[in-house]
């Protein structure tokens, strides 16, 4: 090249570039454009210094932005033209670990079709290898030890490469080019079956085998995965069902199912079991390999013990390379939940497994590959036509959000109590954990301290102050005290809302209705069906449902009947007796352990109570679920009064639905179905007193755990839209408290820059 011609520059890439194939698709770019320069890993960035003339300069940048490998998303952080060096060839250089880069974890992705292809092909190295990966597919958060994103720095470090494999890791030619994974049946992981009787079944295929026959023989397995153990049995067996609902103490909570992969989108299976439209078909084979919940058929042959109340049913393809030859082995459907004990973390460890799970499993499938962290399986739902994501886990996390501010110092929020999630926040960005759990138990609080270290070590970000819940009760809050970090508290509604609005940044001016179980508010009192207006760091509550004293306290969220006889007693009617009720009434009376509360979600409990669905609960939300699959969607919505309080204040009163409810003659479809044309309705003409009296525009926002209500989100936003409104909900982040320390981070950060 005449060197008057030559140019140089160097770029800086950020986004979703490591692990995914991303420096070699470089080196083949720019060697195909006859271009010299290098390219290397930074701590979750890649630097590229390239020299050539402008225009074939241009070209590249080009192709590396758009025509990236499919799990890649580079992002241009940085363009500076350079001096031209003395260079031949492109070359791809050693990772640095920068500490001032912007580092980003990769998540955990599904088996590629080409690797799929060599797992199925008898003469290939690796058939039948269950932990067959390349660049563009397989674990990566659960693994990682700390970026860069190196061999070296995963539990792979532990499995030196064969040949054949060092290879394949070392010629940018190769689509397993520093793919950090790599394995084949002579250097890498391996299974081993164990049952409590019998000597392990060691060895890949014979372990397999063991296991894919102990299931067909109707037993339980627990199975080490990508981001921990599921436990897995027939999803046809009625038998096996009601002995692992049993042993579980889980006598109603649905289960996921996992499907063979069959026909050309790999749906057949599950559409032989379920309605499936073209968004949901998908969801379910989009990249993350999510739990989508789908409408079941009549005419399924799997067990009604998948999912005892409820007509729907809980869908995932299977994802890993175990999981495809465990469903291709067995030839059916196969229930996959999460292996832990109610509400605690999934479980990781082979010692650990084994000690919790005694009782419940009757065998183990291990392997030797360490899960450094734990990630359960994402979960969305059709909610208004858009996935509504209940669970981050497996595939989506850890979840970066950008922040429409730009932080002074780093924060951990700590979330909620249960469905946690914690996040890390930084300079302009935001990283939220998988799903940890809820925070009752010594496990729950461990993971919940070990994700908090481990995105810290992960990202190289030290934090300086705790962000947590205002319930001093909650594991989260506890943990807080005890640490020596300041400490800023966020009401529970307020995060609920600011998370809202972190996901809708073009929004300037919210009212936005916070419904769900119950969380402390401001005055002391048990909020959960109340209204804010404005913004992050400025909400005021304009609106509220009528308060009701709930009987019990606590008690309440497993026993609805509790709530039921707290909203027939704030309106003056009588309870069917039962033989708690006097000694109950008396301390309803009193006002002994029976805190006020607006909860919209304990109202729902208290119409499943009264209309006959359910008096009590064995899993969250089960009485909510249980309404919303029996109601009919026409029924017709009563009008209920919203009342003026001195202060301003406005309040929703409920009473007109008791008598609806608890009316015997009418279909109880038509009870549920009206109960939530009701609220939907008094949600709407809130909306539209608000509009009135504010005269300026707003944007309706819904949030909160009872926002995953599909009938009442579609009757909520069909209403709101006739009447004029623009209105939004969560799409990235779930609205539930899974979703609260992306909030809290919201609101601090928005406090700090008002």
């Amino acid at each position: 090249m005449n060197p008057a011609a030559c140019a140089a520059r160097r770029w800086l890439l950020g986004g979703q570039v490591q692990g995914v194939g991303f420096r070699p698709f470089v080196w083949r770019s720019a060697q195909a454009l006859a271009l010299c320069g290098w390219v290397r890993n930074l701590r979750g960035q890649v630097e590229v210094f390239a020299q050539g003339d402008a225009a074939t300069l241009d070209r590249l940048l080009d192709t590396l932005l758009h025509a990236a490998p499919p799990l890649a998303e580079p992002h241009l952080l940085e363009e500076t033209p350079v001096a031209c060096s003395d260079l031949e060839g492109f070359a791809i250089l050693n990772s640095v670990d920068d500490a001032s880069a912007r580092a980003s974890v990769p998540s955990d992705r599904f088996v590629c079709e080409a690797c799929l292809a060599e797992l199925r092909d008898p003469t290939d190295r690796r058939h039948g290898y269950p932990f067959i990966n390349c660049t563009q597919c397989g674990p990566r958060y659960t693994l990682i030890r700390q970026l860069p994103y190196d061999r070296a720095r995963t539990s792979m470090a532990d499995f030196a490469l064969c040949a054949r494999c060092q290879a394949e890791y070392d010629d940018p030619r190769d689509r397993r080019f520093h793919a950090e994974p790599l394995a084949c049946p002579e250097c890498g992981p391996a299974l081993w079956f164990a049952t409590a009787d019998d000597e392990p079944v060691s060895g890949n295929a014979p372990a397999l085998m063991a296991c894919i026959a102990a299931l067909r023989a109707g037993a339980i397995v627990a199975v080490r995965g990508v981001g921990g153990y599921h436990l897995l049995c027939d999803a046809a067996n009625d038998v096996t069902l009601a002995r692992l609902r049993l042993r579980k103490h889980r006598p109603h909570k649905p289960f996921a199912v996992m499907f063979p992969a069959r026909g050309a989108d790999g749906l057949d299976a599950v559409r032989a079991t379920a309605y499936l439209d073209a968004d949901e078909a998908r969801w379910l084979t989009d990249s993350r390999r999510p739990v989508v919940w789908l409408q079941r058929r009549d005419d399924t042959a799997l067990s009604a013990q998948l999912a005892p109340g409820l007509t729907s049913v809980g869908a995932l393809l299977p994802y890993s390379p175990l999981h495809h030859l465990l469903l291709d082995g067995y030839g059916g459907p196969l229930v996959a939940t999460s292996a832990n004990r109610g509400g605690e973390p999934v479980l990781t460890g082979v010692l650990e497994a084994e000690q919790e799970l005694v009782g419940i499993a009757d065998a183990f499938l291990h392997h030797n590959r360490e899960i450094v962290r734990p990630a359960e399986d994402s979960v969305i739902r059709r909610i208004a036509g858009h996935p509504a994501r209940l669970r981050i886990g497996r595939g989506d996390a850890p979840l970066e959000v950008g922040l429409p501010f730009r932080l002074s110092e780093p924060l951990l929020a700590l979330g909620g109590h249960m469905k946690n999630t914690v996040a890390l926040a930084w300079d302009d960005r935001v990283v939220i954990s998988p799903h940890i759990g809820d925070l009752d138990t010594p496990r729950g609080l461990a993971v919940f301290e070990q994700t908090l270290a481990g995105l810290q070590q992960l990202y190289g970000v030290e934090a300086r102050r705790l962000v947590r819940d205002a319930h001093p009760g909650y594991g989260s809050s506890r943990w807080a005290g005890r640490q020596s970090l300041p400490v800023v508290q966020v009401w529970h509604h307020h995060a609920h809302a600011s998370a809202l609005a972190g996901e809708h940044t073009d929004v300037r001016r919210w009212l936005v209705f916070a419904w769900d179980g119950t969380g402390l508010g401001e005055d002391g009192e048990l909020w959960g069906g109340d209204t804010l207006a404005g913004a992050p760091s400025g909400w005021q509550r304009v609106a509220r449902l009528r308060p009701f004293r709930l009987p019990g306290g606590e008690q309440a969220i497993r026993e609805p009947w509790r709530s039921a006889a707290g909203v027939n007693w704030e309106c003056g009617r009588e309870l069917p007796h039962r033989p708690q009720q006097d000694l109950l009434y008396q301390a309803w009376l009193r006002g002994l352990n029976c805190p006020r509360t607006t909860s919209a979600g304990r109202l729902f409990d208290a119409a499943a109570a009264i209309s006959g669905v359910l008096r009590e609960a064995s899993f969250d939300a089960q009485a909510p679920l249980w309404l919303e699959d029996v109601a009919d969607p026409d029924a017709p919505a009563l009008d209920l009064p919203w009342h003026d309080e001195p202060g301003g204040l406005s309040q929703c009163d409920w009473s007109p639905l008791l008598p609806l409810l608890a009316d015997a003659s009418l279909p109880l479809a038509q009870r549920s179905g009206s109960l939530h044309a009701s609220l939907a309705r008094a949600i709407c003409r809130q909306a539209v007193l608000q509009r009135e009296r504010q005269g300026r525009s707003f944007v309706v926002g819904l949030c909160g755990g009872v926002f995953q209500n599909r009938l009442l989100v579609e009757h909520t936003m069909a209403a709101l839209r006739r009447a004029g409104f623009d209105v939004r909900s969560g799409e990235r982040v779930p609205v539930n408290d899974g979703g609260l320390s992306f909030g809290q981070v919201i609101e601090v950060g928005s406090q700090a820059t008002s």
